[in-house]
């Protein structure tokens, strides 16, 4: 991988090289998954349910997140969707709320980086 592309998926929060020690040193298939979770839609699903108030449809959600992020080394989101599903396994609906902020801002990073990377739209 080129020094400018790691440093851009790194500044998204993409642990490179955890990444590719997951994706067994294949940057094709790295970059395969990657430009295919920016198709993903589960960030919507979950604040669709965070407004609905289903706390169950949320944890579904935000477990999915959570390990779509850790598969794909999105550190930072994969940290703060953890601590969100956390919550709403304790049933504090409200602090899960809360916390979307901070999924969303680690979400809009990793997305805009593999973007920024990739050339993708």
């Amino acid at each position: 991988m080129n020094p400018q592309t790691q440093a851009i998926l790194e500044q998204g929060g993409v642990d490179v090289t955890g990444a590719l020690g997951r994706f067994m040193g294949s940057e094709a298939l790295l970059e395969r998954f990657l430009k295919r979770f920016l198709q993903d839609e589960t960030l919507s699903a979950l604040q669709a349910a965070l407004d609905a108030g289903d706390a169950e449809a949320a944890a579904a959600a935000a477990h999915s997140l959570k390990g779509t992020s850790g598969n794909l080394s999105l550190n930072v989101l994969f940290e703060r969707s953890t601590a969100q599903l956390g919550q709403l396994r304790a049933g504090d609906l409200e602090g899960a709320r809360q916390a979307m902020a901070g999924v969303t801002e680690a979400y809009t990073a990793a997305v805009e980086a593999i973007r920024a990377a990739y050339g993708e739209g």
